[in-house]
């Protein structure tokens, strides 16, 4: 069975239903051919079978100007927003475009703020056994998630959140904090939708993608001061892999990141390539707590989503855009 799903807007409260983009073939891929053709499944599920439909949607030549506008339309995307507007004359470009984002996306000025990586629908957790909604294994298995690494231990009982990005979204990642590259490496896994449906129907499913996982301590000099920050950006059907792009001044001179490097809160860090994505970021107990009107929103029992429906919690999204505020550090 499907749901409709809502989310809230942060600035207005309104309650929104979600319009998905592709759902008749994620709910097909999602119930008849994973519960009859477990091998179909798997194959459309694989980093191959997720580029080629990146391919067919986004790289085939559009018919004319025409059809070009009316996607533009039919995502509502702002172009007054953009960076080099005329430049954008296929999907694969407008899907990638840059935006003015020091203009539309200013960033607060609290230094102990942490920003949101990326415009998105977002879900503040609490990863505490005894927390009041919980939530272990409920979208990604934590070991499993930071690749088995030693370090995932030190988030076991903090908070996470994670952030869905749509294909309307504008699809470079920010840095959420401030403060020195620990270690940074990609893991092997599948592709697997971040549609909400199949979310609450695939176990774990954050956890299983193939994704790019950042370690950030910020307990260092010029850091956020809140211990260490895991960001996992995880790749999506459609979306086969992330281009590394760190720049440290609008979108000039893109570089991937190293171990020893120092990142800027604010500042582009990578790019999903076209697709539908998500965002996780994981925090040490104690160390930060999220902006109170998210946490509210997140706890609505009178919005439908498919995620307090799918895991019986009340669970619920607010749309945040990129570099603003989603939570503050709480220095030991």
């Amino acid at each position: 069975m499907s749901f409709s799903h809502h989310y809230l807007e942060r600035h207005t409260g309104k309650k929104i239903k979600e319009k998905f983009f592709a759902d008749p073939l994620v709910r097909f891929l999602y119930h008849e051919v994973r519960e009859n053709a477990p091998w179909l499944f798997s194959a459309f599920t694989s980093p191959v079978a997720s580029r080629i439909l990146g391919a067919v949607n986004y790289d085939l030549p559009f018919s004319s100007a025409k059809r070009l506008g009316q996607m533009i339309r039919d995502l509502e995307i702002k172009m007054e927003e953009c960076l080099e507007p005329a430049s954008l004359c296929n999907p694969r470009a407008l899907f990638e475009r840059k935006i003015l984002y020091e203009i539309y996306r200013p960033m607060v000025e609290d230094p102990l703020a942490i920003v949101s990586p990326s415009d998105s629908r977002m879900l503040p957790l609490n990863l505490s056994p005894s927390a009041l909604i919980p939530v272990k294994g409920k979208f990604f298995d934590l070991p499993e998630l930071c690749g088995n690494r030693p370090w995932h231990a030190v988030f076991l009982d903090g908070k996470a959140a994670v952030f869905r990005l749509t294909p309307d979204k504008y699809h470079y990642n920010h840095v959420p904090v401030s403060g020195r590259v620990e270690e940074i490496f990609m893991t092997d896994g599948r592709c697997h939708a971040c549609h909400p449906d199949a979310v609450v129907r695939e176990v774990s499913p954050f956890s299983r993608n193939r994704r790019l996982i950042t370690l950030i301590n910020t307990d260092v000099p010029g850091g956020s001061g809140m211990g260490l920050v895991a960001m996992a950006e995880v790749v999506a059907l459609m979306i086969g892999g992330i281009r590394q792009a760190c720049s440290e001044r609008a979108y000039d001179h893109p570089k991937a990141l190293l171990p020893g490097m120092f990142v800027h809160r604010g500042c582009p860090k990578s790019l999903f390539y076209p697709g539908s994505s998500t965002v996780v970021l994981l925090f040490e107990k104690d160390r930060m707590e999220f902006d109170r009107d998210l946490v509210s929103n997140s706890l609505r029992r009178d919005v439908t989503s498919c995620f307090s429906k799918g895991f019986g919690l009340s669970l619920v999204e607010t749309e945040v855009r990129v570099r603003e505020s989603i939570g503050r550090g709480l220095q030991a």
